[in-house]
């Protein structure tokens, strides 16, 4: 098991006398309240095991609860966590840390941790470090998510029958620059095409450019641009050659 020499972030507690935690017939033991990420939390530890793996279980169960959570917090609350349990190696001097688990704490939910954080074997076990004399010392780091992320929604109109239109350029040949079609309608939106007669960018001088315009219906002219406003399309060029008489 992975070990770590630095001491957990936010909380230590220190138990002297493990044993008769079992002896008093104590069998949930919650810590001081610590503050980590805005929040009060709270370590439950469960000498013989929480409720999900029965009574006089061969664990040692280690939870992080939120505390104050009917005073302070509103009814709604909901609190995204990066948490770790930690158990103090006293011979190498080194942390034993859980591995980190993300969960969602709320109104229904305020408790989550490791229901075998440890078996009683391994903590009992003198040579292990973990238990010395009697003692042991637990601790525990929070992080908590904050809600920051960009959010974008992507909306995918079901078109059965897919837009057609026919455009018919009169003198094409004596056309100098470029030729702007008339608006057409697809998609509940309004386009216009523009052909660049002697190409644009990298087929300038070898190709004809056609570019599609999206034309903003006249209202939208008088309100501020929504960058996050956008509309994907597909569109698909033939050109109709015509045998001279």
């Amino acid at each position: 098991m992975e070990t770590r020499e630095a001491t957990p972030a936010h909380f230590l507690i220190k138990i002297e006398s493990f044993s008769l935690l079992e002896k008093c017939g104590i069998d949930k033991y919650e810590t001081k309240v610590f503050a980590a990420g805005e929040y009060n939390w709270r370590l439950i530890i469960y000498p013989n095991g929480d409720n999900t793996v029965g009574e006089d279980c061969d664990y040692v169960s280690v939870h992080l609860a939120m505390a104050d959570t009917s005073s302070i917090l509103p009814a709604n609350f909901e609190v995204n966590v990066v948490f770790s349990i930690f158990l103090f190696d006293q011979i190498s001097d080194n942390y034993l840390p859980s591995l980190g688990i993300t969960r969602r704490f709320h109104g229904m939910k305020s408790e989550w941790g490791f229901s075998k954080f440890i078996s009683k074997e391994i903590l009992l076990d003198p040579s292990n470090g973990y238990l010395v004399d009697d003692k042991c010392v637990f601790g525990a780091e929070v992080f908590v998510i904050k809600k920051e992320a960009v959010t974008e929604c992507l909306y995918l109109k079901d078109v059965d029958i897919p837009y057609k239109h026919d455009f018919k350029i009169s003198n094409f040949s004596k056309l100098q620059a470029a030729w702007e079609s008339e608006k057409i309608s697809a998609g509940d939106q309004d386009w216009y095409y523009i052909f660049i007669i002697k190409g644009n960018g990298k087929g300038a001088g070898r190709s004809v450019s056609i570019f599609l315009h999206s034309a903003a219906p006249p209202m939208s002219l008088l309100l501020p641009p929504n960058p996050s406003h956008r509309v994907s399309c597909r569109m698909r060029w033939k050109a109709l050659t015509r045998k001279l008489q």
